[in-house]
């Protein structure tokens, strides 16, 4: 059995991968901002954690860990999104979804690392996106937060002396949650953005259930040598695509995307 702190644990990825975690066996500290929301089953402990208030980060990881004894897994799942021109987002704005998709990931893993430094060591996984690499148009602000989440997961792989801790990004492409529902949106899209929006919702209705990507975190944590980046989704965007666009100009990238979405 593992003990594992998850955030964003009560919906989507976050609640599919705690009841996989669960029927393994394994225990789960799960996070949300309203600890209300997390469906109450044994050993789910529920961890009512405000992303954007580093005092809250800090106290509750810390008030979590004392209670599980150690943490075997991080699991940095919680995020949100906007759909929206990218050159009209305000300042306040980018920096409200910095700090809840990259600052307070990086916050935890801290944390995570110097606990996990104490006891025998463990695993951090870093839910990033595949729009990290392949980015959705008007969605600038998680395309780049997501970037920069796996850019400085990929820094601490190379900076970390210990073995004994291990480090995935964990690269999701569309998976159909209730993420577009949540999305905050600009006041007024033209037409152009509503076609995208239309393109980007019907993939992500079309798209694997998050219990693909539970399954890959259950594979990460219980194997015990993932590779450092993974992806997972239907076979064309997480296999497919990447591999193509890899060897692409960004010229042609840029028009493959728009193609892709219809713009």
């Amino acid at each position: 059995m593992k003990r594992i702190f998850l955030t964003g644990a009560s919906a989507g990825i976050g609640l599919a991968t705690a009841k996989l975690l669960l029927a393994r066996g394994h225990e789960v500290w799960g996070t949300s901002r309203n600890a209300g929301r997390i469906p109450a089953m044994d050993r789910l402990h529920p961890v009512a954690l405000e992303l954007r208030d580093r005092r809250s980060i800090a106290e509750n990881f810390q008030r979590a860990l004392q209670e599980a004894g150690h943490f075997d897994v991080l699991i940095n799942n919680a995020g949100s999104g906007h759909f929206g021109s990218g050159e009209k987002i305000s300042p306040e704005e980018l920096a409200d979804f910095f700090q809840l998709l990259v600052f307070a990931q990086i916050e935890l893993m801290q944390l995570a690392i110097r606990s996990m430094r104490q006891s025998s060591g463990g695993i951090i996984i870093n839910v990033s996106s595949l729009a990290s690499r392949l980015p959705v148009p008007y969605m600038a602000t998680y395309n780049s937060a997501k970037a920069a989440l796996a850019a400085f997961t990929m820094s601490i792989q190379l900076e970390l002396e210990e073995k004994d801790i291990r480090l995935v990004d964990l690269q999701p492409a569309d998976i159909s949650t209730d993420f577009n529902d949540a999305l905050s949106k600009s006041d007024q899209l033209n037409s152009r953005m509503e076609k995208t929006f239309r393109a980007v919702d019907r993939n992500l209705k079309a798209a694997p259930k998050p219990e693909l990507v539970a399954e890959k975190i259950l594979q990460i944590i219980e194997s015990g040598g993932a590779a450092p980046r993974v992806t997972v989704g239907d076979f064309f965007q997480s296999r497919v695509a990447p591999f193509v666009f890899r060897f692409l100009p960004q010229r042609v990238r840029l028009w493959g995307l728009k193609q892709y979405y219809g713009i």
